[in-house]
């Protein structure tokens, strides 16, 4: 198991990050809460990681706290969740929102993250009840299969990013068009349709 990297920021297109470890690049996928804390692209990051193995790929995924990746590790465990969805809900709530949700069994506020219906949004709050108590900028490119970066425009990424959660390219233009003013960073964007997407 890989459960922290040190190195080099190289390429950031949410969700996906690039990280030189002693000249290897992991690829790794990592929530919104995550990018919004990372340095700029050369600077050196360290990020805790979980590693999930399938059949068919090996799958990194990393987070700015170790908060943020027991509450990822805990989701995942839940029946019908797979990590792209513990990432879509990583994204659009803060590890205390979600506890608080949990907590309150506030279905609604989980209803309205991408992916979570509302049986989900029920189990959620029943497999995670007990263990509640705990408390439990800028144009930044796009990443391509071959490594290379390409420009972007901030409002682009941004849609991308969102539909890479689990928004549906309509749901995404419109969350990004009602917020994008000229001059927004990309992380910028994502954080204010995010919070809308959760009103």
């Amino acid at each position: 198991m890989i459960g922290r990297l040190s190195g080099t920021l190289m390429a950031k297109q949410p969700p996906l990050l690039l990280l030189d470890v002693g000249g290897v690049g992991y690829e790794i996928e990592a929530p919104m809460s995550t990018f919004f804390k990372l340095p700029a692209v050369g600077t050196a990051v360290v990020l805790q990681t979980h590693l999930v193995v399938r059949e068919d790929a090996h799958l990194l995924f990393g987070f700015a706290t170790q908060i943020e990746k027991n509450l990822f590790r805990e989701i995942i465990k839940i029946s019908g969740i797979g990590p792209k969805l513990a990432l879509a809900i990583l994204s659009g709530i803060g590890v205390e929102d979600f506890w608080a949700a949990v907590r309150a069994a506030e279905t609604g506020r989980l209803v309205k993250l991408p992916g979570i219906g509302k049986k989900t949004a029920e189990r959620i709050v029943i497999e995670l009840r007990d263990k509640a108590g705990a408390g439990g900028p800028g144009d930044l490119g796009m990443l391509t299969s071959s490594g290379v970066t390409i420009p972007a425009s901030p409002l682009a990424e941004a849609r991308a990013a969102l539909e890479s959660l689990g928004y549906k390219p309509p749901e995404a233009q419109k969350l990004t068009d009602a917020i994008h003013k000229e001059g927004m960073s990309t992380d910028q964007i994502i954080r204010e349709a995010l919070k809308r997407a959760v009103r």
